[in-house]
């Protein structure tokens, strides 16, 4: 069995994203979300998810953009948030161990709460949203 490691370089980031989006894509509470939404354009989105959290993770600006916004007007719930939280922190918790592990989950943990707390706000007027 492989020693864990905290998540270091690029390589860390990609075994995450792409570990992690194996999941999603095979739960099924989560991905007929993210099917619907990404459709035939997950090589992309992955790519966009590697610069993502190399950026937060690796503090190697890779990402511009803005993360909330492809996300605001989803039909998703508390329940969507809970599983996609499980899923990263299972995760994360089954390949790496170390500072930035611990940091991946913290934040996660708060994007998905505030992602959580827009699309509520959104949903509920619509009007007030500006793409």
């Amino acid at each position: 069995m492989k020693t864990k490691q905290d998540i270091l370089h690029i390589d860390d980031i990609k075994l995450l994203v792409d570990s992690f989006y194996a999941k999603v894509r095979e739960d099924a509470l989560l991905s007929p979300v993210f099917n619907e939404r990404i459709s035939d354009g997950w090589p992309q989105h992955m790519e966009k998810m590697y610069k993502f959290w190399q950026t937060v993770l690796l503090k190697e600006h890779t990402y511009y953009g803005s993360p909330f916004t492809p996300h605001a007007m989803l039909q998703v719930d508390h329940t969507h948030f809970e599983k996609w939280m499980d899923l990263f922190v299972g995760t994360i918790d089954e390949l790496f161990t170390g500072v930035n592990a611990k940091e991946a989950k913290f934040r996660a943990e708060k994007m998905a709460e505030m992602f959580e707390h827009k699309i509520k706000y959104y949903q509920s007027n619509p009007s007030l949203l500006i793409l």
